[in-house]
């Protein structure tokens, strides 16, 4: 939901093929979308180019306009943090949070070339997540419950909490720090969660009300560790940003997106999700107007989506305090 490119780098090949990409950038680029991120957007609304991947580069010119440390399918909690608060073996090498800033605290010296490390932290804009979603998306497929997986979020706040803290005790002055999306309404789920009674979903935007009810309870949990912070650094602008209220209008206002709860790109099935083809893949097939859909494959949004979610993060309602205010 967040990376621009640095999953591609490390898995190598065509990991994201056509029609990844082709709103924007015209041709895959790494980035699981048809075209920009939300975080490519708040940085044009800065008046900066669209979000590098760190590891496309190693210069001082390289990350002037900063750089986007988000690896695709990395979890909040490290490998062995996972295995002890979830009793699961993680999937796959360890880029989780912490990994992705000892590589900026790693790069820091590149980056802060001919300035104090103190005056390029105090005049960035750091986004921290969003991140936790697929720690709970590797529990769902280990079969773990919701209320099992409830008892995971204090472990995945207080890693999100460790990181926000030290970005501020390195200098970083003003922060956003996302709450997880609504994962009730991921085509994906829906398909693999559907049932045949109607009290599960919610009768206003159709989507899966347990699931989001669990997006919901991360979130609060986050919100009041985010008061605690606060307090510690009254200084610091620490933001959240509430991408689940800003996603959720998505789904209330059908005439933007008349096709909601439907992937643009995808494989025959409910909600046009298939788990066995993928987009891009031999058999998949790719709506002629993406600016219709909330998903683009399934798992993650359009470039439209995300566009929505980061005005509405950007210029309000869902940014606490006001994000353009703060920063």
């Amino acid at each position: 939901m967040t990376d621009t490119g640095n999953a591609c780098r490390l898995i190598g090949g065509n990991c994201l093929p056509p029609p990844y990409g082709e709103t924007y950038f015209h041709q895959p680029n790494g980035r699981a979308c048809d075209g920009r991120m939300v975080v490519d957007f708040i940085a044009q609304a800065y008046g900066l180019p669209t979000m590098p991947p760190s590891m496309g580069g190693n210069t001082p010119d390289y990350f002037k306009h900063g750089a986007n440390f988000a690896v695709a399918a990395a979890r909040a909690l490290n490998n062995s943090a996972y295995k002890r608060v979830t009793g699961m073996d993680p999937p796959g090498d360890d880029h989780s949070l912490g990994v992705q800033l000892q590589s900026f605290k790693d790069l820091l010296p590149i980056i802060s070339q001919g300035s104090s490390v103190n005056a390029v932290m105090s005049s960035s804009l750091f986004v921290v997540g969003e991140i936790g979603g697929v720690d709970y998306i590797v529990g769902f497929g280990g079969q773990k419950t919701i209320d099992q997986m409830k008892s995971w979020v204090p472990y995945i706040v207080a890693v999100i909490s460790s990181a926000v803290n030290d970005l501020i005790n390195l200098g970083a002055t003003t922060l956003i720090v996302p709450g997880n999306y609504a994962i009730g309404c991921v085509p994906s789920f829906m398909t693999r969660f559907r049932s045949n009674n109607t009290a599960d979903y919610d009768s206003l935007t159709g989507c899966l009300k347990s699931l989001n009810e669990f997006s919901v309870y991360h979130n609060s949990m986050l919100m009041q560790e985010l008061v605690k912070l606060r307090l510690l650094h009254p200084l610091a602008n620490i933001i959240y940003a509430d991408y689940y209220g800003a996603q959720s209008q998505l789904y209330l206002n059908k005439l933007d997106f008349p096709a909601p709860l439907y992937a643009c790109c995808g494989g025959p099935g409910p909600y046009n999700f298939s788990a066995a083809i993928y987009c891009g893949a031999e058999g998949s097939q790719t709506c002629p107007n993406p600016e219709n859909y909330v998903s683009w494959d399934g798992s993650h949004l359009t470039e439209a989506a995300n566009h929505a979610i980061a005005n509405g993060v950007l210029y309000g309602p869902f940014a606490i305090p006001p994000l353009l205010a703060a920063a």
